[in-house]
Parts: C-alpha cells; sequence; structure tokens
C-alpha cells in the first residue's frame, strides 16, 4: 500500500486493523452502544431522511425522547410517513403530534432534493439536526432513468452528496437563531474499508472518469457484485466527507459520519428479503446482530454528543475511528481530488461551487 499522507495517531486502532472483518466482528460481539442520555433538544429542529422504518425510525424516535421541538421526517413515500408518525406518536403526549413532519424526499430525483432544501429554507426557523441516512442495497443492477448513473451510487453517494450541500445555505441562513453549529451526520459503514475499490484503486493510468467507470454497463463482462458496488458507494461517501470538511467551517456546521454497525430490522436490505442466501445469512446473523433501536444509538450519538473533533470523522460504535484505509495513502489522496471534482461538475446545474464558496461560519 502507498504511503499514508496523514497521520492516524489519534484514533486508538490503525486503518488496516479498522478495516478488517475480524475487528468489525469482535466490536460487533462484545460493544454495547450506550443509549443517548443528558442531551436536551428542546427548542431544535431535526431532519431524518429515510426515517420511516428501521434504523432511520428508531433515530427519530431517539431525538423526540430527547425533547426535539420539531422532527422532519425526509421519507420518497408519504403513506409510509404517516405511518412513522403514528408509530412515533403512539404512547406519547398529544402535543407531540403537531411536532412530527413529513416531507417528500426522493433521492433518485435531483429535483426532488432541490424542492426539498427549498422547502426547509422556508418553513424552517432552526435546522440544528440532520441525518442523512436514506440508503439502497439492491439485488440487481439498474441505472438511474434521470441521470444515467449507476442507482446504486445515485442513491448512496452522488444524492446523498447534493443534500448535504444544498442543506448548508439552509444551516447558515438558521444559523444565528441557533445556540451553536449545526450537527450533520452522513450514515456510513464499516463497508467502506473492504472494498478493493478494484475499478478505480491500483489502475495505471487512473481512469479519465471514476463516476463513468462505475456506470460502465456490464454487458458481455463478469456482471457488477452488487455488494461490493454498495460497499463502494458507502466508500465514495467517506472520500466526500473528508473533502467537504475542508470547506464548511465546523463554527457553521459539524459534518460527521457513523455506522449503526450490523441490523436487520432495516429496510436497507429490503430487495434481498426472499432470497435464499440472505435467509440463511439472517438465521446465521440473528444472534450476533442488533436490534435497529441499538444500532440508532451509534446515529443519534453522532449527532448529538461530540464535538469538532468529529467534523470529516467516523463513528464506530460511538467512538471515533479511521476511515477506509486508502484514504491516508497518497493515491487515495489523488483520487479524493478526483471524484470531488467529477462531483463537484456532476452537480454543477445546483450551483454547488457557488454555494460552497460563498459560506461563512
Amino acid at each position: 500500500m502507498a504511503t499514508s499522507t496523514e497521520s492516524p495517531s489519534k484514533f486508538k486502532v490503525t486503518p488496516e486493523k479498522q478495516a478488517s472483518l475480524p475487528h468489525f466482528a469482535y466490536q460487533q460481539l462484545t460493544c454495547r452502544p450506550k443509549s443517548v442520555t443528558g442531551v436536551n433538544l428542546n427548542g431544535k429542529t431535526a431532519i431524518v431522511t429515510g426515517s420511516n422504518t428501521g434504523v432511520g425510525l428508531e433515530t427519530a424516535r431517539q431525538l423526540l425522547d430527547l425533547g426535539i421541538r420539531k422532527l422532519v421526517l425526509a421519507i420518497r413515500n408519504e403513506t409510509k410517513g404517516a405511518a412513522a408518525v403514528a408509530n412515533l406518536t403512539k404512547g406519547r403526549e398529544a402535543k407531540h403530534k403537531a411536532n412530527i413532519e413529513v416531507w417528500n424526499l426522493d433521492l433518485s430525483v435531483y429535483d426532488s432534493i432541490l424542492a426539498f432544501a427549498a422547502r426547509a429554507e422556508k418553513e424552517l426557523t432552526t435546522l440544528d439536526i440532520a441525518v442523512l441516512n436514506a440508503g439502497i442495497c439492491p439485488v440487481t443492477r439498474s441505472f438511474n432513468p434521470h441521470t444515467g448513473h449507476d442507482e446504486v451510487i445515485q442513491v448512496n453517494y452522488l444524492s446523498t452528496a447534493l443534500l448535504a450541500i444544498v442543506l448548508l445555505p439552509v444551516i447558515q441562513s438558521k444559523r444565528q437563531n441557533q445556540s451553536g453549529p449545526s450537527r450533520l451526520t452522513i450514515v456510513n459503514s464499516e463497508v467502506s474499508g473492504w472494498t478493493s475499490f478494484s475499478e478505480v484503486v491500483g489502475k495505471n493510468p487512473t481512469p479519465p472518469s471514476i463516476l463513468a467507470t462505475l456506470d460502465d454497463d456490464d454487458s458481455g463482462k463478469k456482471a457488477v457484485n452488487m455488494i461490493d458496488r454498495m460497499q463502494v458507494s458507502k466508500l465514495l461517501g467517506q472520500f466526500f466527507l473528508s473533502e467537504i470538511a475542508k470547506v464548511v467551517s465546523p463554527s457553521l456546521a459539524v459534518i460527521n459520519a457513523t455506522s449503526p454497525s450490523l441490523v436487520l430490522e432495516t429496510q436497507f436490505n429490503r430487495d434481498r428479503d426472499g432470497t435464499l442466501l440472505y435467509t440463511i445469512g439472517k438465521l446465521a446473523m440473528k444472534k450476533v446482530a442488533n436490534t435497529a433501536a441499538v444500532g440508532a444509538r451509534m446515529i443519534t450519538d453522532a449527532a448529538v454528543n461530540h464535538g469538532e473533533e468529529t467534523h470529516g470523522e467516523m463513528l464506530s460504535f460511538q467512538e471515533l475511528v479511521p476511515l477506509a484505509p486508502i484514504i491516508y495513502t497518497e493515491e487515495g489522496s489523488k483520487i479524493s481530488k478526483k471524484l470531488w471534482d467529477e462531483t463537484m461538475t456532476e452537480l454543477e446545474f445546483a450551483g454547488v461551487r457557488e454555494i460552497l464558496a460563498t459560506l461563512k461560519s
């Protein structure tokens, strides 16, 4: 592996150990994430995407338990959103019902993301917390009908990056109404370090376009491994995290990432439900996987605890950990800058360069 470009000495483990499956298995078996307590969110506003089921729903519930004043459930299907509201308000005082709103957000459609951000600018008084949790892990490959990109890369990376960026002007305009910086937490995963990213890493020369390489049709070639492609999408998210943290001041928004660990009560793998291998895998993992409520503790923790030390960093099992090993290498640094430039070009229609250039703390 190429020489590291920065010291990971602030972490308890090396990037290589953090990315190892045995280490993750040990953490999964021995770590019991603590419930988030002692935090008062009274008067604050939060957005949680993908919040109608699984860890998104449970994160929303935990934010309500901490006294959040206004909670926006960003969901593609508003009927399912209404069911989520009923679930969250059951057994609570009637006043909480008025504090929860369902807003439409479809990460497959850029216009939906822009409309969501415009609504946030118009209707929110503060934006203290934004949890970008929505993601997909399909069984079969598909391409986005609007952009032509691989749908996993579209939803898990490009659209999530766009949402993060277009929420920043909202955060900036509401900052004067808040006592401190906003928290923007991106749900990522330890699997970011499990992919070889062979489409790009080790290629000489580097592909002229990372995104175009990932969009290559696999007709007549070995089919894309969809588990690996999901892992790649999460790795791209870590590259994005490391770059955007250089541009955005933590005095405006602390931007971090976290993982809910291994959770079976989730819609992330909904396309795999019913398949033989996934059914067998679920039986095998049942004794080690966390419930959605326990997994959500790690998301809530990242969104309301810690401080500027997590800006541009990843949390796993409620502790600061290194990003994927490739990110700390010379090759990774080059890939990161190239991917950032490609992402800025892809999202230029939304004025992302101008947004980032005009941000103030």
